[in-house]
């Protein structure tokens, strides 16, 4: 635990040397994650979409932690806006992986 936190940390440092960092941003939420800190990823997620609607690794991760946390409609959502953005960057293999996480919810 105690490393998971020096690392959030750092990235947060990282993220107040460049808040534009959308990769720190991105690992941060994974950080999150490992941590049990699910509302702070689904939180830090949703911030990177919004800032950078083209940061495709981001859709998959959200769509995921809120089909965790019981808000399948709000993954599903988050799914389909991530196949049009895989699909705009003909980006088939991570279409492919939004696609099966949507079907899955189903």
């Amino acid at each position: 635990m105690e490393k998971s936190n020096s690392r959030i940390e750092r990235l947060r440092k990282f993220l107040e040397e460049d808040p534009a960092d959308d990769f720190s941003a991105y690992a941060l939420a994974l950080e999150f994650e490992k941590t049990g800190e699910t509302k702070a990823a689904i939180s830090q997620l949703e911030h990177i979409i919004h800032r950078n609607k083209d940061y495709l690794a981001a859709y998959y991760q959200l769509g995921n932690l809120l089909g965790k946390e019981n808000e399948p409609a709000k993954a599903a959502a988050v799914y389909s806006r991530g196949m049009e953005v895989a699909a705009r960057q003909k980006n088939q293999k991570t279409l492919n992986e939004l696609r099966s996480a949507l079907e899955m919810l189903d």
